[in-house]
């Protein structure tokens, strides 16, 4: 059984460090919003349905940590609100969801605080809180339920007995529910549909090989581990089915930012004529954005490369480059599935017509 990944304990936010998967399962407590974006950017958490849903409950600390300083002044709390909605928002810049989760709970507690006076009542905190509570609980619930509803559909694109690779990790330890791909995958074996996984690495995280092949494991898929520059030899030379990714941003268009090496993967899937599907909540779709060229792509520190858990594999003058992401053009997927439906072909107009 997958453990919690993040667990809100009386003014406490447990979240699980994936950095220590698969070796060990241990839990960072974060007490003050700073100790969820440090969470945040330092990968202890990923995914970015995750991220977002960390993002608001890590909105709700900054509530308690009000109520410890005992403010009560309405222009002093609206001030440490904004100021913690920034730090949320600034901890990583690709994953849609950290910033409209954010969001969501951050209007939620400023339309609260409108209709209060300029000092607030022991009761108007309360209050506060419990909207801010119900915020952050709705989103979590509407995760797990998205990622239900995203396997349901996804399952119907497969045939029975299929092989599938996948990359990153898009898993239980990726959302609050079974996860997006990887939810597809777990259900779609446990209904007969998949057979065989081939989890790539994911350089230079190492997502594959330290999360998404340990959930295989977990959940008794069958599955091999492969190095991401395998992919297209195992795509020539086995029977693959299809390749399922999940996002951390979507343009309007459909071009799907995900995990750096998606794009090379969705090149080698066209090549062997693979159908290339993603699997993403619709919260993953940014409709200010009209295409993959406007998506803001985060450059990590050269040492994720040049490092393995601290230890070096390069000489030390090396540098290297490290975009975190890249975009796969709407034209190379098949097919984005999402809680709400399948959008075959993905082009603006079908996925104007998803969203609404």
């Amino acid at each position: 059984m997958i453990p919690p990944r993040i667990k809100y304990r009386k003014k406490i936010l447990y979240i699980l460090d994936q950095r220590d998967i698969p070796f060990r399962i241990s839990y960072f407590k974060a007490k003050k919003v700073d100790d969820v974006t440090k969470a945040i950017k330092e990968m202890m958490v990923r995914g970015a349905p995750l991220i977002g849903d960390t993002a608001a409950l890590g909105y709700l600390i900054g509530i308690d940590n009000i109520i410890s300083k005992k403010l009560i002044n309405k222009k002093d709390i609206i001030k440490e609100i904004v100021s913690n909605s920034l730090k949320l928002k600034s901890s990583r810049p690709t994953a849609v969801s950290l910033f409209k989760n954010t969001e969501r709970v951050h209007l939620k507690a400023m339309e609260f605080l409108s209709g209060c006076d300029n000092k607030l009542t022991t009761k108007d905190i309360s209050e506060l809180r419990k909207t801010v509570l119900k915020e952050a609980s709705d989103i979590l619930e509407e995760d797990r339920i998205s990622t239900l509803n995203i396997a349901e559909n996804g399952i119907k694109l497969l045939k029975k007995n299929s092989r599938v690779i996948t990359y990153c990790n898009t898993g239980a330890l990726a959302t609050y529910g079974i996860g997006t791909a990887l939810g597809i995958i777990t259900e779609g074996y446990k209904k007969g549909i998949i057979n065989f996984v081939y989890a790539c690495e994911t350089r230079p995280y190492l997502q594959g090989a330290r999360l998404t092949a340990w959930e295989l494991l977990k959940n008794k898929i069958p599955s091999m581990l492969i190095c991401d520059n395998m992919a297209g030899w195992i795509m020539k030379t086995e029977k693959i089915d299809a390749v399922i990714i999940g996002a951390d941003r979507i343009a309007l268009n459909g071009d799907t930012a995900n995990k750096i090496g998606s794009y090379s993967l969705s090149l080698l899937a066209q090549k062997h004529k693979i159908p290339f599907y993603v699997a993403a909540p619709t919260d993953t779709f940014d409709i200010e954005i009209k295409d993959g060229t406007q998506i803001k792509i985060e450059e990590r520190s050269s040492d994720e490369v040049t490092h393995i858990k601290e230890r070096p594999i390069a000489h030390k003058d090396i540098k290297a480059r490290h975009p975190a992401f890249d975009v796969v053009p709407a034209g190379f997927i098949t097919a984005i599935i999402t809680e709400k439906g399948i959008i075959n072909r993905p082009d603006y107009k079908k996925v104007k017509k998803n969203l609404l």
